[in-house]
């Protein structure tokens, strides 16, 4: 049994250690939102927040989760900086197909955890490992700076 935090609660799950957190996921714990993508943690897809760092679940073995919190985008909405970026998702029409946008909203949450007020430079090299196929790059920008504004507000 390996035991971790997943989304605030804790959870423990027989399967092999080497398993990829992804799957682990999607087909142990049914949750879905983080996204199969590549499989080689070259697109963001399956980004996930491993103690507050922005990871790739594809290439996460579980057993680098043992003893550590793991927050997915079922979750991330429970958080301050969740909750603004989500809104400025929606206010700025981020989503076309909407398949990337768990992986996307996942990685700007870790940016403004680190980064408060982060500069369009800043933005592009925290998001530059999430591919969008719709092309949404700068409403992505544009709604990263306006979920940083957002400052305190939830």
């Amino acid at each position: 049994m390996l035991k971790f935090d997943l989304n605030g609660r804790p959870v423990d799950v027989d399967v092999p250690d080497d398993m990829p957190l992804l799957w682990v996921l999607r087909d142990v714990l049914n949750l879905t939102g983080t996204k199969f993508g590549c499989g080689m943690a070259l697109c963001g897809a399956c980004t996930v927040h491993l103690d507050g760092a922005a990871i790739r679940a594809c290439q996460t073995p579980l057993s680098a989760v043992r003893g550590k919190r793991v927050v997915t985008i079922e979750a991330v909405g429970e958080t301050a900086i969740g909750r603004r970026v989500q809104k400025a998702w929606l206010d700025e029409a981020v989503v076309q197909c909407g398949y990337c946008q768990s992986g996307q909203i996942m990685s700007a949450c870790a940016l403004l955890a680190q980064t408060p007020a982060p500069n369009d430079a800043e933005i592009d090299d925290a998001m530059s490992g999430n591919i969008c196929r719709c092309g949404t790059y700068s409403r992505i920008r544009i709604a990263i700076h306006r979920a940083a504004e957002s400052g305190g507000q939830s």
